[in-house]
């Protein structure tokens, strides 16, 4: 008989009365229970937790199988033992506290199994007041790794993984540690993985906040536990990660998050404590930390770090309280601007009995854009847009914004003056008005047709950026996503230019992004799809003019240059012009008056500058019509004619045979 495709490990220690939603979870996956068994390991409850789960083995005889055993101090016997019984194809690790979303375990078995993946992480939601991980969950990523995405970001073994993986390695987790041991699971399975998925369209994993603060990482205190495992972690990534950006990727990690939760506990231990804590973490974290590691940190998180090397104990302790004070203010720290930097007036910027250098204060890279656009449009071969954009923290003094133009493919970009208007009031809502913005306006009008240093901008696609400066800084951001409501996203086809020469601009709003785009050239937004001819007849009220009514969905068409243009295969041709049906909405109308064409098979499209259009095929039971020139009989009606593309709009105009029509009368 198969065995499970999932099998359900939890280490459940004084669990009640969260122990029940859990299990129910489980047990009510959409997956079905033939494709599930749950191993639950009680590690020496004393609030009931054991005997609850006899009863729900009585309830789910099939499903539930239930082990008891000593309290072992921590979850990596507990969940050893499970997995040592484990006969699914996948392994999940639930904690007793937390519970499954209705379809979690299915999507991410049919994640794992479309991708051939190891290990699926499903999306965490915190609840209680719980935080839960968000930074790789942006996005499905059907198949990654460590190194390429923020998997290592989440380190806990909540996760979906073949047990094949965990079985080859050997893994289990080690049992003389109290907190971080699923560090040392995860981390190797995650080196050792062939594919790794994300699911982040479903909400899987509810990770809760016990009432009474009960998690094991929630009332495990202290750094000794955490000086304990880290170092573990360090040697890890030496020993099986080549030096290099991979193992930065993964390092950046644990000289943020481990070093910060790290020196929290440290801090509210004893000095003695402090000083021989500070002393190990340095030792620690060296074989880590380079130079050019300091590229992918923040500002906070570089001096945190210099601090920690040179085991400044009292200046760290001072960062901490900064730190501290600084989350609950509610107001970002004032930046210093000198040289065309920025750097964060942090605890001892430029003392110089502490000699700390500047460019752990250095937050150019990380200043904050803000920017709106409150107009974008196109007006003939004219761009105009306005808005504001501003450095958060930096006033907006000497200001120096430009507007950059550059094409996706090719990397060409022009940069472009903008008129600086004033913005009184701006910042008022952010940092509770301690910073003010009122010179951060702007206005620009780019004309296509002079904006590439004088000559047309080339087709392509053109992507739009403030580069915005103040008192000598100056950052780059992508602008449209943030705008009016007013200011339109969806593309808006222009055809500008005159005669033949006549080219189409689309102004776009990117998705998901929503950033403004040019798209010249249509690189994109094809003219011919927005043009088409539905009907021919002869026009209401007037017997010998041939009606064609289409519609244009073009944002804008240069006056006359819409036409229908009909030629008689010998040299002849005329033109007739398009006019709007109404004046909303995209419809529009040719007259051709039939009388002014010369004899002749005629044939005709839509033309507009270099794009053409074939009309449709006039309907063959159409009546022919009549009039007289110069006292003769004349007449216009349908003729058949084969094209690639099925009948083709043919009209013959011709004089009448009297003799035929009179032959013809006379045998009727």
């Amino acid at each position: 008989m198969a065995g499970p495709v999932v099998s359900v490990v939890i280490a459940a220690y004084n669990a009640m009365p969260y122990l029940t939603r859990c299990i129910t979870s489980v047990a009510e996956q959409s997956i079905g229970q033939d494709a599930v068994e749950i191993l639950a390991v009680d590690d020496g409850s004393t609030d009931g937790t054991g005997e609850e789960l006899d009863r729900l083995a009585e309830e789910y005889p099939t499903l539930l199988r239930v082990f008891h055993q000593e309290n072992s101090g921590g979850p990596s016997a507990p969940r050893n033992k499970g997995l040592d019984h484990a006969r699914g194809t996948f392994v999940f690790f639930l904690d007793a506290d937390d519970y499954l979303a209705p379809e979690a375990l299915e999507r991410m078995v049919a994640m794992a199994e479309s991708n051939g993946t190891d290990i699926v992480l499903g999306k965490m939601v915190g609840v209680g007041g719980r935080g839960a991980p968000t930074s790789m969950f942006r996005r499905d990523q059907p198949r990654t790794d460590v190194f390429s995405s923020r998997v290592y970001w989440t380190l806990n073994p909540m996760k979906l993984f073949r047990r094949e993986l965990l079985e080859r390695l050997e893994l289990r987790f080690p049992t003389d540690l109290k907190i971080g041991e699923d560090q040392l699971f995860v981390g190797p399975a995650y080196l050792h993985a062939d594919g790794i998925s994300v699911l982040a369209d479903y909400d899987c994993l509810y990770w809760v906040e016990r009432e009474d603060s009960g998690n094991i990482t929630l009332r495990t205190g202290g750094s000794e536990p955490r000086l304990r495992f880290l170092p573990r972690m360090v040697d890890l990534l030496l020993e099986q990660v080549p030096s290099g950006p991979g193992r930065d990727h993964l390092a950046h990690r644990h000289l943020t998050v481990e070093v910060q939760q790290l020196l929290a506990h440290l801090a509210q231990e004893p000095r003695a404590e402090q000083e021989k804590g500070l002393a190990r973490l340095a030792e620690i974290i060296a074989p880590l930390w380079h130079e050019g590691l300091d590229d992918r940190l923040s500002a906070m998180a570089r001096l945190r770090l210099h601090l920690v090397r040179h085991t400044m104990l009292d200046e760290l302790l001072e960062l901490l309280r900064f730190e501290s004070e600084l989350a609950g203010s509610g107001v970002a720290t004032p930046v210093l601007v000198d040289g065309g930097r920025a750097y964060a007036r942090y605890p001892y910027l430029r003392d110089p009995s502490r000699g700390i250098p500047d460019t752990c204060y250095d937050v150019t890279r990380q200043l904050g854009v803000r920017h709106h656009i409150g107009r974008a449009e196109l007006r003939g071969t004219v761009l105009h847009l306005a808005g504001h954009g501003y450095l958060h923290r930096v006033a907006t003094e000497d200001v120096s914004t430009e507007l950059v133009l550059r094409e996706r493919e090719s990397g060409t970009e022009y940069r472009l003056l903008v008129t600086h208007t004033a913005t009184p009031g701006l910042g008022e809502d952010e940092d509770e008005g301690h910073y003010v913005y009122d010179k951060a306006g702007f206005e620009a009008a780019v004309d296509l047709t002079t904006a590439g240093h004088g000559a047309p901008l080339a087709d392509g696609l053109w992507d739009l950026f403030l580069a915005i400066g103040a008192q000598g800084v100056s950052r780059e951001v992508r602008i449209g996503s943030k705008r009016d409501r007013g200011v339109c996203g969806s593309p808006a086809t222009h055809i500008v230019g005159s005669g033949d020469a006549l080219r189409a601009v689309t102004l776009y709003a990117t998705k998901p992004h929503g950033n403004l785009t040019l798209d010249i050239g249509e690189r994109k937004h094809e003219v011919l799809p927005q043009l088409n001819v539905a009907t021919v007849r002869w026009a209401p009220g007037a017997p010998t003019e041939l009606e064609l009514a289409g519609r244009c969905t073009l944002a804008a068409v240069p006056d006359g240059a819409l036409v229908a243009r009909l030629e008689d295969g010998r040299g002849g041709s005329a033109a007739f012009p398009a006019r709007r049906a109404s004046e909303s909405g995209g419809d529009f109308v040719v007259r051709v008056p039939v009388t002014e064409l010369p004899a002749g098979l005629w044939e005709g499209r839509v033309r507009l500058g270099p794009w053409t259009v074939p009309l449709p095929s006039i309907p063959l039971d159409l009546a022919p019509a009549k009039w007289r020139r110069r006292g003769l009989p004349w007449y216009a009606k349908p003729a058949m004619k084969n094209s690639e593309a099925g009948l083709a709009f043919t009209l013959r105009v011709a004089r009448t045979d009297l003799v035929r029509a009179v032959a013809r009368r006379l045998n009727s």
